[in-house]
Parts: C-alpha cells; sequence; structure tokens
C-alpha cells in the first residue's frame, strides 16, 4: 500500500496544508521523525524545547504535535497542559513520543495532560506514518466543514441582502 496516495478534492486545492508540529530536545530524533513523514501530504515544523513549540503554537495552525516527554526545561507533560489551558491550543492532538516513559504512571499522565496517544521509540515508521495520516485527515475534513459553513453564512448574508428579513 502507498502512503502517498491521499484522498484530496479540488476544495482541498484551496485549502492550506496541514502543519505538524514536532518537539524533541534531541536534533537526531527530529530528523528521523522528519525522515519517516516526509512524504506526507503536510508541511513538518521541529523545535527542541517547550518554550519554542508555545511559541509556534500560537503564531501557526497544527493538526497535529508530536511531543517528546522528557526535555530540559518545560518537560512534555507541561507544554501539553499548557495547550490545554489556552483556547487557541486546546483542541491539537498531542501524541506524546518517548524512549523512556514507559511505566504506567507516566502514560497515565500523558493521557490526563490530553494526549490522544502513546508512542515508545524505537518508533515503528508505518505506525507512526498511519497515526499521523488519521489526524492529517481529521484537519482536512474539519477545515472542509469550516469552508462549507462560512460559505453558507455568505449565502445566508447576501440572501438578506437581496430580499431583507423576512
Amino acid at each position: 500500500m502507498d502512503n502517498n496516495t491521499n484522498t484530496t478534492t479540488d476544495a482541498d486545492n484551496d485549502l492550506p496544508r496541514p502543519r505538524v508540529l514536532m518537539v524533541d530536545d534531541t536534533p537526531q530524533n527530529l530528523v528521523a521523525l522528519e525522515v519517516v513523514l516526509e512524504d506526507l501530504d503536510c508541511e513538518l515544523d521541529s523545535v527542541t524545547s517547550g518554550d519554542a513549540a508555545l511559541a509556534r503554537l500560537l503564531k501557526h495552525d497544527y493538526a497535529l504535535v508530536l511531543l517528546d516527554v522528557q526535555m530540559p526545561g518545560m518537560d512534555g507533560f507541561e507544554v501539553a497542559e499548557l495547550m490545554r489551558s489556552h483556547q487557541r491550543t486546546q483542541t491539537i492532538p498531542i501524541i506524546f513520543v518517548t524512549a523512556l516513559s514507559k511505566e504506567t504512571r507516566f502514560v497515565q499522565q500523558g493521557y490526563r495532560c490530553g494526549a490522544v496517544d502513546y508512542l515508545f521509540k524505537p518508533i515503528e515508521p508505518m505506525l507512526l506514518q498511519s497515526k499521523v495520516n488519521f489526524f492529517l485527515g481529521l484537519d482536512r475534513q474539519k477545515k472542509r466543514l469550516e469552508a462549507k459553513l462560512a460559505q453558507a453564512r455568505r449565502s445566508e448574508a447576501q440572501m438578506k441582502a437581496l430580499y431583507g428579513e423576512q
């Protein structure tokens, strides 16, 4: 099965490409994630700290965040909690990616912080591609619905302008 096949429509061409934010304090891990995901139909952004992740999240819309748990300074759990407390970022899906935090208590903490999934390194490339593709598809669907809603509102406003309130 080819992971490059995407179900896009003409309407999708008007939508911005979805973005995935990868957060890991180890640059080699970011390169590895990028290699696995580079063929997917999305923009890949990477940062090496929780602070940098939060700054990016406030500037751009993301379909998904791949977030390392153990980082110096602000760890992944703190980043997730801050994301969930801010209206702009509270619904962005988070997949924790970690090598060390396999203990049940850490996994549970990840889900309590708002994660939708928890992956352990080394990551199976096909598994990661499949999960990311799923969230990219959800993001496209959401953006299509938002565009249709905006069009319906414009049409309603035009009808009211032409025929007046009835």
